[in-house]
């Protein structure tokens, strides 16, 4: 046997099935085997199964994976209820929610102010008072989060109306930063004419 295995290392795929061809069975079984051996087995006192294809057996694999994504989209819509919807000012009180509203309706005001006075010399401004604006609402999301997990605390609702007022006083100076450059510019239009 290990005089094979040595043959074997040494040999290509070729020579090893050269040299194994005595050692397969080629030769068919007599007519009727199948039969005789069944009979065998059922003659032992051991019952043994003989299974036939079913189409279960060919769709099984399927099922196990439709099983499985009903499964997981079952657990994601289970975990999605679960988290709580974040809060603003709106949800808090009716009075909140008019304040919300007030300082919303004002940033949206100044925002449309200042891109209307938008040019070569004031885009830098604008830019950089869009920047802060981001920056401020990242800060907001942070705050809605925190009054949801808080329970409405007063600190968190200061916070947020500070928010927006930091907000309005941006666009303002940012305004008013755009009126000096514009009279700066008449200026020295008129000292050139």
């Amino acid at each position: 046997m290990s005089n094979k295995i040595q043959r074997m290392k040494k040999n290509t795929i070729n020579d090893l099935f050269r040299h194994m061809q005595d050692d397969f069975d080629i030769d068919m079984p007599n007519t009727g085997h199948e039969h005789r051996f069944l009979d065998k087995l059922k003659s032992q006192q051991n019952p043994v199964i003989v299974s036939k294809f079913n189409a279960f057996n060919y769709w099984r694999p399927f099922l196990a994976v439709a099983a499985t994504i009903i499964l997981c989209f079952s657990v994601f819509t289970v975990i999605q209820q679960q988290e709580p919807e974040l809060r603003d000012l709106a949800n808090v009180s009716p009075e909140l929610s008019q304040t919300q509203s007030f300082f919303v309706g004002a940033i949206e005001q100044e925002i449309a102010a200042i891109e209307a006075q938008r040019s070569p010399e004031t885009n830098d401004m604008i830019e950089g008072a869009l920047k802060s604006l981001k920056v401020l609402e990242t800060e907001y999301q942070t705050l809605k989060v925190d009054l949801t997990e808080s329970g409405n605390d007063k600190r968190v609702i200061y916070a947020m109306i500070n928010n927006f007022q930091n907000r309005i006083d941006i666009l303002k100076t940012v305004l008013e930063h755009i009126e000096e450059v514009k009279t700066f510019k008449q200026h020295q239009n008129e000292n050139t004419i």
